[in-house]
């Protein structure tokens, strides 16, 4: 399930995942589901038809993420695998960095980052310009709407509904709603 809070400049996606990374850190092999959260980039078009016709929506490239990720063959809500990425280089992310406050209580730490996104802007080294004129204000007016939507991804995660292992092959890293 996929779903997107939009921005004027920026918009917070967030979708399930069912994940195996092909090649594993120590202590992180297997499958992990979970949630992932990014901040990305979004840039509306210019209408290609009447006044009256939908306007291009292109959800671009990716600032920041959060997996709220745990170990598929363990119990849920262990969080043992949540981390984030504070910075891409393209599309490609940082290391993965692991916070206590994060795994400890995830809602709440997405929720402070959310309402402080320009200091989410800061840690990925993107300018300030890359928001809206009232996207920062927006965005925190908007965290708690998110956080709800992310927490009850969690809940179909947690009962099986989401998140679960695809039913083709999977050879290789895989994410679900993509």
């Amino acid at each position: 399930m996929l779903n997107l809070f939009a921005f004027e400049r920026v918009a917070v996606v967030l979708g399930d995942l069912y994940f195996v990374d092909p090649n594993p850190r120590p202590g992180q092999e297997g499958a992990e589901r979970g949630i992932r959260i990014e901040l990305r980039r979004i840039e509306a078009g210019d209408l290609e038809g009447s006044i009256y016709s939908a306007r291009p929506i292109t959800i671009g490239a990716p600032i920041w993420r959060i997996d709220l990720l745990e170990t598929a063959a363990g119990p849920v809500g262990t969080f043992d695998r949540t981390h984030h990425h504070p910075r891409f280089s393209g599309w490609e992310p940082s290391e993965r960095v692991f916070v206590p406050e994060l795994s400890t209580d995830p809602l709440e730490w997405l929720g402070d980052r959310l309402r402080d996104v320009r200091s989410v802007l800061s840690d990925a080294r993107v300018e300030p310009s890359a928001l809206g004129p009232d996207d920062a204000e927006a965005i925190s007016a908007a965290a708690s709407d998110i956080v709800d939507c992310v927490r009850r991804q969690l809940d179909l995660v947690h009962e099986g509904r989401l998140a679960r292992v695809p039913e083709r092959d999977v050879k290789e890293a895989r994410i679900s709603w993509l």
